[in-house]
């Protein structure tokens, strides 16, 4: 008879947990505050993490973090909601039709490959620094990745899906509501969650290299003043509201694809 597995403790099995979450981010901070304080590193490469805290709480109390922070959250959801519907739209448009995903899919899969960020000397040129280029560059890193995976969920739709609401003579409007909606909804949500934390970093390192404001520009004002804790004040909002946003969109993913179960 073959012996049952030993069953795992609590704080194992539940992989999840609050304290299992907290471990890496409380050993990393444990590191880093070993490192500053041994002298292990210098004081112009790495600051301590006090330093960081306090130069947060003083950014907080004067307002300034807080417009950094909602002008970046502004261009993220203008940028990332135009390049979505345009993302959404495109992949629906050639996973349909033959004849556009014959004329546009090579120029697409050749722009997919090139990085975002090499797009930023060209838009700043015909754009300037101003908003509509940030906006833009999140709408760009956005599309790609929605797009296909919109693509892909409309092909893997069966066929005979499509037959069926032919013979019955289903409406486009019909068809898209009733049935591309719920067969495609998991893969596309993959898409856009992977599009939003894509944005994001093409976000913060467009605002780096080309802005006046944001949480990039409050970094790159931080190195040019040598004021290490600002600059590593910026890395740790832009960790935590990339985090922040990938879970957020995780939990939308999970409740979807339960209802779509259900």
């Amino acid at each position: 008879m073959a012996s049952r597995p030993l069953p795992l403790p609590p704080s194992l099995s539940r992989s999840g947990s609050p304290l299992a979450a907290l471990a890496a981010p409380l050993s990393l901070l444990v590191l880093w505050q070993l490192a500053c304080s041994t002298g292990l590193a210098p004081e112009q490469v790495l600051v301590p993490p006090s330093e960081v805290a306090r130069s947060l709480w003083l950014m907080a109390g004067s307002g300034e973090l807080q417009r950094h922070v909602g002008d970046s959250l502004y261009r993220l959801a203008l940028g990332f909601t135009i390049g979505a519907v345009a993302g959404l739209v495109f992949g629906v448009a050639i996973a349909l039709s033959r004849l556009a995903e014959a004329v546009l899919s090579p120029l697409f899969l050749t722009l997919w490959q090139v990085p975002v960020i090499a797009f930023i000397p060209t838009m700043v040129i015909f754009l300037g620094i101003n908003e509509p280029f940030k906006i833009a560059i999140v709408a760009v890193a956005a599309f790609f990745p929605i797009a296909l995976a919109t693509f892909d969920a409309v092909r893997g739709v069966p066929k005979a899906w499509f037959e069926v609401a032919k013979v019955y003579r289903t409406r486009l409007p019909d068809l898209v509501i009733r049935i591309l909606i719920p067969a495609t909804i998991p893969a596309v949500l993959t898409g856009l969650r992977i599009a939003l934390t894509r944005a994001w970093i093409v976000l913060v390192a467009a605002e780096i290299l080309a802005a006046d404001s944001g949480i990039g520009q409050m970094m790159e004002m931080g190195r040019q003043l040598f004021q290490l804790d600002v600059v590593l004040s910026g890395v740790v909002v832009s960790g935590v509201i990339g985090f922040a946003l990938d879970r957020g969109a995780r939990e939308i993913e999970r409740r979807a694809s339960k209802w779509r179960t259900a």
